[in-house]
């Protein structure tokens, strides 16, 4: 086991991108880009975002539901889910009211964020009758929560001692079938760190799968943009270096031991949604910067990863030349 890793510097302005995400998914919902009964208990912010940014947002959140509804699919049910960097994301609470059900649900955090969601987990009806039941209680301290089958706790995922102790008091199951999820939180970790973690998950579980958001491309002239805009908050990202291309994103996790690895650019991610769904979404709002958001969909990617051969037949999309013309996107 590594040492445990003191506060950086930057972990403020990491955890401070919690709330901005939050904002973005809660304006996207409140416009009808997707449903979310629960995301408006976390965030009260009513700041209408950029209509590429609720596209973007849309295909990350509807990108990731598409991996975890294929993994249900493959366990019908018995496995577990452990959300990384979960922020105030509501997953747990959305599958609660879908016919689908996990032996475990684990949301881990920054204790700061945790404590938060605690918070408003404990004090909103709605949220801690989806937690309890007639069979069992739930548990709180400040920055930790846990129910029958849910469980949410305060961690430093640079320090692998702590999260094995909380993954213990989760009650998790090294050998079900586990699905890891992380929307941009590799890419803050150290690059030594972020291998620790990942080597370690390779090793403890037998049957598992991970689903990675987060940045890609970064070596132009649109990631070098982003990666000062970032640096302007005193947020660094750490592992940028893993960000370079699709296939340093595969690389990754297949130096830290796990069976495979595919990836896609959220231009094909974006493609392979329903075309209903996407033409309806297009009709909320108009592009007026069509071009922006094929950047950010270039500079985005979703990255799954497995153990095991459970997920070895992962497909998204058949798409692999992205179209010249830009209809699909509703830019004129």
């Amino acid at each position: 086991m590594e040492p445990p890793c003191s506060f950086h510097p930057c972990d403020e302005a990491v955890i401070a991108t919690n709330d901005d995400a939050s904002d973005c998914k809660r304006c996207a919902v409140r416009l009808g880009y997707w449903k979310d009964e629960y995301i408006g208990y976390f965030v009260r912010n009513q700041d209408r975002k950029a209509p590429e940014i609720n596209r973007g947002y849309f295909a990350r959140v509807k990108g990731v539901e598409m991996c975890v509804e294929k993994f249900l699919k493959k366990t019908n049910g018995d496995c577990q889910i452990i959300n990384l960097g979960c922020g105030f994301d509501t997953l747990y609470f959305r599958l609660r009211d879908t016919s689908h059900q996990v032996k475990n649900f684990i949301e881990l955090d920054f204790p700061t964020v945790t404590a938060r969601k605690c918070y408003t987990i404990k004090r909103n009806k709605a949220l801690l009758a989806k937690i309890h039941d007639e069979d069992g209680e739930v548990r709180l301290s400040p920055t930790d929560m846990h129910g029958p089958s849910y469980h949410l706790m305060g961690v430093d995922l640079r320090n692998l001692d702590e999260l094995d102790n909380k993954l213990q008091q989760a009650e998790v199951n090294y050998s079900l079938p586990t699905i890891f999820l992380a929307e941009c939180v590799l890419v803050y970790i150290e690059m030594q760190n972020c291998k620790n973690l990942l080597k370690w998950i390779s090793n403890k579980f037998t049957n598992a799968v991970f689903v990675n958001y987060e940045q890609v491309n970064m070596n132009d002239r649109f990631g070098e943009v982003m990666l000062n805009n970032l640096r302007s908050r005193g947020c660094s990202l750490a592992s940028v270096e893993a960000c370079v291309s699709l296939d340093t994103q595969v690389n990754r996790f297949l130096e830290c031991g796990w069976t495979g690895s595919r990836a896609w650019d959220m231009v094909q991610v974006y493609q392979s949604l329903p075309e209903a769904e996407r033409q309806r979404i297009e009709r909320i709002e108009m592009l007026d910067e069509g071009e922006l958001l094929l950047q950010l969909f270039q500079h985005y990617c979703l990255v799954v990863a497995w153990i095991g051969e459970l997920f070895q037949d992962i497909e998204i999309t058949c798409v692999n030349v992205v179209e010249k013309r830009m209809s699909w996107l509703n830019i004129e």
